[in-house]
């Protein structure tokens, strides 16, 4: 999951920017917190998945390809990453 030198994506709101990471539940409509569990400990790497993820990649002991197939992961821009983690971000 790790990314390299920050590639950028085309974000259909946000322009050319750079990338970021999330499972594909964090992309689904809901007004349900599904949890944001940032996966990666440099600043400039963002990298996401929700609860649920977490739960299976804990199962497994490591990404296996059950965890892949289940996290799917899918490439979002670095704003609509921070819209993500304000949404689905447990309230303190």
């Amino acid at each position: 999951m790790a990314q390299a030198d920050n590639p950028t994506i085309k974000c259909g709101t946000h322009g050319t920017v750079n990338s970021a990471v999330v499972c594909c539940h964090l992309l689904q409509k809901t007004e349900c917190v599904l949890g944001f569990i940032e996966n990666s400990s440099e600043p400039d790497d963002l990298q996401a998945w929700c609860g649920a993820c977490e739960e299976f990649f804990l199962n497994e002991g490591e990404m296996t390809e059950a965890f892949r197939a289940f996290n799917n992961f899918s490439l979002v821009c670095e704003f609509c990453y921070a819209k993500i983690k304000q949404q689905h971000s447990a309230n303190p």
